[in-house]
């Protein structure tokens, strides 16, 4: 394991790399920290070349100038240039696939592959709109903490609510450093983002969906109707969870994920 950064526009990003082999990059989303594919990580360090990110705002990755989904695009960028990768593959959580989706647009060269993982390509409708912009008034009322501590038991399935309430309980304890700012300029970028379904539907790389049945963030439908757009798509439904299949359900996860490395070609 190695710890690492890089500086952009005198910000610092900070990622971790593990491993050797293909080049795989972990992109999370809101409300996680690149800890949150730990066991993902346990399970491919020795069989694969990880690159954890901790998204701009996130962890000590400082918020960059540029906050829009291309903004922090450009910080995969800059790792992977550092790295001298020239392709790799990039899974993207939530908010971290809709960074994927914008870096796939601007530099289609350096993928061999991607997944969206509990991600859509969709952009926001005027109902999520109006929910997101009620969280960025709650977040800057009683702050970050407060506001993911109230909304992260319902990124997961009633199962794990049920069975995991200690593993829900693990996951707010990592939230404890966003600041207010971080969040709300999340929230805004995701407002903002535009549709990307060309992407899926002009890619000639292997596409990876992964879906929660009980994800109400990136409800099941939605990657549904987006999952035939690609020439060469993946789709695996994760039965037992909501928005957070890493933690849920993190063997079925990893299996899912070591067949679609080896199946892509990442060079």
């Amino acid at each position: 394991m190695d710890k690492k950064e890089i500086e952009i526009n005198g910000k610092r990003i900070l990622y971790t790399t593990y491993g050797n082999g293909k080049p795989v990059m972990f992109v999370h989303g809101v409300g996680a920290l690149g800890i949150v594919w730990k066991n993902q990580v346990e399970a491919l360090k020795d069989k694969f070349r990880l690159i954890i990110v901790d998204i701009p705002g996130s962890h000590d990755s400082e918020l960059l100038e540029d906050m829009s989904m291309e903004g922090m695009a450009e910080s995969l960028k800059a790792i992977l240039d550092k790295e001298k990768i020239g392709k790799c593959c990039i899974i993207g959580h939530s908010m971290g696939g809709y960074i994927t989706l914008a870096f796939a647009e601007k530099y289609p060269e350096r993928l061999s592959s991607f997944g969206l993982f509990h991600s859509t390509a969709f952009p926001d409708t005027e109902e999520k709109k109006v929910t997101r912009r009620k969280g960025i008034d709650f977040i800057r009322e009683h702050g970050a903490f407060e506001f993911l501590k109230n909304t992260t038991p319902n990124l997961f399935s009633p199962v794990t609510q049920a069975e995991k309430p200690a593993l829900i309980d693990e996951q707010i304890e990592t939230l404890n450093n966003f600041s207010s700012d971080s969040l709300v300029s999340y929230y805004e970028a995701m407002i903002r983002r535009p549709d990307r379904t060309h992407i899926l539907r002009n890619s000639t790389i292997p596409i990876l969906f992964i879906a929660g049945k009980y994800d109400s963030a990136v409800p099941l439908i939605d990657i549904l109707k987006q999952c035939h757009l690609p020439s060469l798509s993946y789709i695996q439904t994760l039965e037992n969870s909501g928005h957070m299949g890493m933690l849920e359900e993190p063997g079925k996860t990893v299996q899912i994920l070591e067949e679609f490395f080896n199946m892509a070609t990442i060079t």
